[in-house]
């Protein structure tokens, strides 16, 4: 169905090309950050063009950073369509194309953040513009949010001013547009142990950070098994909690004993598994084998950590998912923001055009008929939910 709405907005595949063309990279690494607010001032635009009530509302911490919330029809039990603006960092000398330019080839829509996930504001944007504002018994919002790519900054922001609500949210990460019900959490933890410096000929002289992280490390992986013995889900590829340790760092020189070593790893719990609760854990594990030791640990946390998500196999919003896509609903490995908006009372699923399998990738793409079905897909939830 087109209305006018639709006809006179640029065609989806457009309006993905002028959202990749602007650069929204987001990291917890100043040297790579930048602001969104170019794809945010263009969103609003094209809400504002469909007769959509639209509202900016730039981050507490970083007002170079923003969420969009744009509203067409009144109440507050109505359909959330979601995505982040931001895409992660990129290596230009890998892409084949220019990261910031769309290329059509093949049916397949070549781009950064071309699936993950400018190409869902495409496809939301149309779906919207195919309704009628006056049938509309319940609000469709558009929510795009501000680095999910890195600290979850935006979908942080959104709970704490509990706005916008609604009934219903999807997210449009890429899923195959199939319907997507869980999926695991994250922890990324920092471990510094410091010791004290000597000359290597004589250990008396100092304590070694680097062999007190030995031990660390080992506690760590007997932890590990611990928690995958006694949590485990069938539905996932990867049944268990895992935990990655991903960088470590210390000393300068094999003459010198090691005065500092640092950890970095992360850990990714599976829905059931309280996140506050898995970092007091894992802390009390390390903290208490180096009690009483001459070592002093401390911990950071690069990001505050992501929820698992679930939402019931029989969840109204789940069902209509999957009568229409004829897919059943699965769980995933990857984190979204569905958490944040399932806190704020929506039954919430993630479901989007692409393949997560090609986001962070050189040479990202979604296609063509995937971007088709998805605002074939949005179309339907908002009338079933909103009409």
């Amino acid at each position: 169905m087109t209305t006018h709405a639709a006809a006179t907005l640029p065609a989806a595949t457009d309006l993905v090309r002028e959202l990749v063309a602007i650069p929204s990279v987001s990291s917890p690494d100043a040297r790579h950050d930048q602001s969104n607010r170019g794809v945010i001032d263009k969103l609003a635009e094209w809400a504002e063009h469909l007769g959509m009530k639209v509202e900016v509302q730039p981050l507490p911490d970083a007002p170079d950073k923003a969420n969009l919330v744009a509203t067409l029809g009144d109440g507050d039990e109505g359909l959330v369509l979601s995505g982040h603006t931001d895409t992660v960092p990129f290596d230009e000398a890998q892409w084949a194309t220019d990261p910031f330019e769309l290329v059509d080839r093949d049916d397949k829509l070549f781009g950064l953040g071309s699936a993950d996930m400018k190409g869902f504001f495409g496809a939301a944007l149309h779906a919207i513009a195919r309704l009628d504002a006056g049938k509309l018994k319940q609000p469709v919002v558009l929510l795009a949010t501000a680095d999910e790519e890195s600290t979850m900054a935006g979908a942080r922001a959104l709970v704490d001013a509990a706005r916008p609500t609604a009934r219903y949210a999807i997210v449009g990460e890429p899923t195959g547009l199939r319907p997507v019900r869980m999926h695991k959490g994250i922890l990324i933890e920092g471990l510094r142990i410091d010791g004290r410096s000597g000359h290597s000929s004589d250990p008396s002289l100092g304590h070694s950070a680097l062999e007190a992280m030995h031990g660390v490390i080992g506690e760590l992986l007997a932890l590990r098994s611990e928690l995958q013995s006694q949590h485990r889900s069938e539905l996932f590829a990867v049944p268990v909690p895992t935990m990655n340790l991903g960088r470590i760092e210390g000393g300068d020189s094999p003459n010198r004993i090691c005065a500092s070593c640092s950890l970095t790893f992360d850990l990714r719990p599976l829905p059931g598994m309280d996140l506050s609760g898995t970092r007091r854990v894992v802390r009390e594990r390390v903290d208490r084998l180096l009690a009483d030791t001459p070592f002093e640990v401390s911990w950071s946390a690069p990001i505050d950590g992501v929820p698992p998500f679930e939402t019931p196999a029989d969840a109204t919003l789940v069902r209509a998912a999957e009568a229409h896509t004829g897919q059943d609903a699965v769980a995933v490995m990857f984190c979204t923001e569905g958490p944040f908006l399932a806190q704020m009372g929506m039954e919430t699923i993630v479901c989007g055009a692409g393949s997560i399998d090609v986001a962070h990738q050189p040479d990202e793409y979604t296609d063509r008929a995937g971007v088709a079905a998805a605002i074939d897909f949005y179309e339907a939830m908002a009338r079933r939910f909103c009409e």
